[in-house]
């Protein structure tokens, strides 16, 4: 596998959350993808290795976007929400990740 040339530590620090959306089970249904919440300088590799060997799944791709944060006021003071990168996972064919079984176990 090639979780194997990246630190371990390092690999449970890039994936932050998983994105649940109603885009998000589209897509899974869909194409077979997981979409997560990822650290802002995670690479492709590295969030391949880092789902490889969380979820003991195969990936055969990784598409990541970054999302800019949102323009927010509060009365006449302005702020932005802070960036963030989304990472699309496609799993190998007949592979699965459910969320649903991993917190329970």
């Amino acid at each position: 596998m090639s979780a194997q040339k990246f630190n371990e530590e390092r690999l449970l620090n890039v994936l932050l959350a998983p994105q649940i959306s109603e885009k998000a089970t589209f897509v899974a249904e869909k194409n077979e993808q997981v979409i997560f919440r990822v650290a802002s300088n995670a690479t492709k590799p590295e969030i391949k290795a880092a789902v490889e060997m969380l979820f003991k799944v195969n990936v055969d791709s990784v598409q990541i976007s970054n999302v800019k944060g949102k323009q927010k006021r509060f009365g006449r003071l302005t702020g932005r929400r802070q960036d963030w990168k989304k990472a699309y996972v496609n799993l190998a064919p007949g592979q699965e990740i459910n969320f649903a079984a991993s917190e329970q176990g």
